[in-house]
C-alpha cells in the first residue's frame, strides 16, 4: 500500500524566514485548507515550533503525509545554510506524525529520491535548502500544460520579500540556477517584495513635489507601507512588522514613508503621500519589469513565436498583472491553474502560499503513481 493511502489527510509545508505556509489536501489529493502563519524565525527555533502548533490546531489533523520544503535555512541565527536545513528539518520531524519528507529540488520528479526521509537531509542538504521555488515551478508548469495547453511561460511569484522568476520551456521548468547564488546572478531570485523590502532599496531617488529628492539610507519605511497606502495590500496577507513596530494604519505607514525623504507626515497632505507611495511603486515595477524582459526574451527564442503567458503568484500578484497588461501579454493568475472545485477565498489563499500548496500536490501525485 502506498503512503498516500494510508492517511486521509495530505500537508504541504513552506518554512520560511518570516512566515510559516501550509496546505492541506484530502485522501483524494483535493485542497480543504490553506493557511500562512507569522513565523519570525531569526528570533529562534521557539518561533517555528510555536507556528507549526498553530496550523496543526486549525487544521484539526494529527497524523498526516507530510511534504516540506523550505527557505529558512536563510536566518542569521544559523551559522550557515547546512546547519539551518539539518536544524528544520530535525524540528518539523520531531513535531509532525505520520511520514515526513522533505523535498530535494535539484533532482528530478522521475526520481525516487526527490522526496527524503530525516535521515538523508545532511548528505543532501545544498538540493533541499531554499527549493520552495521548484515545487511551485513543477506544479505550474506540468497544469499550464495539462489545462492550458501551453508550453511557454513565465512565472513570476512575487512574495513579501522575494521574487521567483522561472522560465517555463517546452512545458518544463528551464531555470539557468539552481542554488540562490546561481539564481540570483542569472536574476531568477531577485530580493525585491511588497511587504518586508526596505524603500531605501527601492531607489536612491525619487520623485516627490514635482521634483525628485534623496531616499534616506535608513530602515524607517518598507514596501508594506506603500501598498497599505496604494490601496494594493489585502489585510489578511500583511503580517509582517512594519520598520518602527507601530501600528498599520494609513496614518502612520504615511509618517513611515514621509521620513524616506526627509519630512514628518505632518508637512503635507495625505495625496502627498499617497503620490510618493505610487512613486515607490512604480520604482518597484521598473526593476521588475527590467527583469521580467529578460527572461522573457530567453523564452521568445526558444518558442517559434508561440503564446507566451505570464503566470502571477504569491501576495505581489497584483504587480505581476499589471506589468503583463503594459506589456500587452497574455496574464493567467495562478489560481486558474488549480482544482476548479476550491472556494475564491482558498484560491486567493493557495496563490500566495504557492510553494506549500505545489509540495502537497507533488507528493500526493508522487505517492499515487508510487
Amino acid at each position: 500500500m502506498n503512503k498516500s493511502t494510508q492517511f486521509n489527510r495530505t500537508i504541504g509545508w513552506d518554512v520560511g524566514g518570516a512566515h510559516l505556509k501550509a496546505a492541506l489536501l484530502d485522501t483524494n489529493g483535493a485542497l480543504l485548507q490553506v493557511l500562512q502563519v507569522p513565523c519570525a524565525l531569526w528570533r529562534g527555533l521557539p518561533e517555528l515550533d510555536a507556528a507549526i502548533d498553530m496550523v496543526l490546531n486549525h487544521f484539526e489533523v494529527k497524523t498526516a503525509l507530510h511534504a516540506i520544503t523550505m527557505t529558512g535555512e536563510l536566518v542569521d541565527i544559523f551559522a550557515n545554510r547546512e546547519a539551518g536545513v539539518n536544524a528544520i528539518s530535525a524540528l518539523m520531524d520531531a513535531k509532525l506524525n505520520g511520514v515526513k519528507l522533505f523535498f530535494s529540488g535539484a533532482r528530478t520528479l522521475a526520481d525516487s529520491s526527490c522526496f527524503l526521509i530525516l535521515s538523508e537531509v545532511s548528505q543532501s542538504w545544498h538540493s533541499i535548502a531554499s527549493a520552495n521555488w521548484l515545487a511551485s515551478a513543477y506544479f505550474s508548469a506540468h497544469r499550464l500544460q495539462t489545462l492550458k495547453n501551453c508550453n511557454y511561460a513565465l512565472l513570476v511569484d512575487i512574495g513579501s520579500t522575494t521574487t521567483d522568476f522561472v522560465p517555463i520551456i517546452n512545458g518544463q521548468p528551464s531555470c539557468l540556477g539552481f542554488t540562490d547564488a546561481t539564481r540570483m546572478q542569472f536574476e531568477e531570485l531577485v530580493y525585491t517584495g511588497v511587504i518586508r523590502t526596505p524603500l531605501m532599496a527601492l531607489a536612491q531617488q525619487i520623485s516627490f513635489n514635482l521634483g525628485a529628492t534623496s531616499v534616506a539610507a535608513e530602515f524607517f519605511a518598507t514596501s508594506g507601507d506603500v501598498y497599505r497606502l496604494t490601496g494594493d495590500l489585502l489585510v489578511a496577507d500583511d503580517m509582517a512588522e512594519t520598520a518602527d513596530g507601530k501600528d498599520k494604519s494609513i496614518f502612520s505607514s504615511a509618517r513611515r514613508i514621509a521620513r524616506m525623504v526627509g519630512h514628518d507626515v505632518e508637512d503635507a497632505d495625505m495625496i502627498t503621500w499617497n503620490r510618493l507611495a505610487e512613486a515607490f511603486k512604480e520604482k518597484q515595477i521598473e526593476r521588475l519589469t527590467e527583469v521580467t524582459m529578460v527572461h522573457l526574451d530567453r523564452i521568445a527564442n526558444t518558442s517559434n513565436g508561440r503564446e507566451i503567458s505570464i503566470i502571477g503568484a504569491g501576495v505581489g500578484r497584483f504587480l505581476v498583472k499589471q506589468i503583463a497588461e503594459k506589456m500587452h501579454l497574455t496574464y493567467l493568475d495562478v489560481s486558474d491553474l488549480f482544482n476548479c472545485n476550491i472556494t475564491n477565498a482558498q484560491h486567493s489563499q493557495a496563490s500566495v502560499c504557492l510553494p506549500a500548496y505545489a509540495i502537497a500536490c507533488l507528493i500526493y501525485q508522487h505517492e499515487i503513481a508510487a
